[in-house]
């Protein structure tokens, strides 16, 4: 059971990260989630066959990480919780596309190992700038920058409730499995068949705790705005912050980095 503790202490960790004083954090949060929508379309732009031009992109998390004193591991843990997620979307792609792509010594490389490793790379870089710009963000300075670039204020409110409740959801299991080890004699987790039981409970807990919460709300004055204790001014600091990435991505994405330099680096030693 501490496991399952440890596990829902961990997810306020992006929050408490989001709370540091970098450059990267005082950014404006609409030029961040600007900066992370383009580069999210440029690394979805490439054709299914593509790798070695994506290899540039995987500088825009790596400068982020190191400018936001943000630490790795914390990062790669959560994209590995999405990893089975990410094999299960190319997993098949093998299967039914069998287009000789190339060949490696006597093997030959179809194109549904190339498209495979293309889409695990282009999530692995979409889905760890996400992480990236709630740590360095916050899911509430995000929420405003939504409202801010037009999204609708219902849409902002339902992606602000569904990260809060996740929480709630999380902490009423935690204590509906502490309950049921502490009646339980057994030490090898839940049974099989006290899942169904459990479930229930825990759906009428979540949604017990979650009408208090929002009364309390309501007796707070919530009326769906959201409110940041720091005010975002746009700056000049901001303004080549979006310039210098929406230069990069555009250059990246239409020239082959790797490919010029693989030709450079041949006409050098020949």
């Amino acid at each position: 059971m501490l496991k399952i503790e440890a596990n829902w202490i961990d997810l306020r960790y992006l929050d408490a990260l989001a709370s540091q004083n970098t450059f990267i954090h005082r950014l404006n949060p609409c030029v961040k989630l600007l900066a992370t929508l383009v580069f999210i379309l440029a690394v979805t732009s490439f054709p299914k066959y593509e790798i070695t031009g994506l290899f540039p992109f995987f500088l825009f998390p790596a400068v982020l990480l190191a400018a936001g004193n943000l630490p790795t591991a914390p990062i790669l843990k959560r994209l590995l919780l999405v990893a089975p997620f990410v094999l299960f979307i190319g997993i098949f792609n093998p299967l039914f596309d069998h287009t000789p792509v190339t060949k490696i010594g006597s093997v030959m490389v179809t194109g549904g190992w190339v498209s495979f490793f293309s889409i695990t790379i282009r999530l692995c870089l979409t889905i760890t700038s996400a992480l990236i710009l709630v740590a360095t963000t916050g899911i509430d300075a995000i929420g405003s920058a939504l409202l801010k670039l037009g999204v609708p204020k219902i849409i902002v409110v339902q992606l602000l409730f569904m990260y809060r409740y996740l929480h709630v959801l999380v902490e009423e299991f935690v204590r509906s499995a502490t309950a049921y080890s502490l009646r339980s004699f057994h030490g090898d987790g839940i049974r099989f068949r006290a899942w169904g039981s459990l479930l229930g409970q825990l759906l009428i807990r979540s949604i017990d705790r979650a009408n208090r919460i929002y009364q309390s709300m309501l007796c707070r004055g919530f009326d769906g705005e959201v409110r940041l204790l720091r005010a975002s001014t746009f700056t000049s600091a901001d303004a080549g912050y979006f310039a210098f990435w929406l230069v990069f991505f555009v250059l990246i994405r239409l020239f082959d980095i790797p490919e010029l330099l693989g030709k450079l680096l041949m006409g050098v030693y020949k």
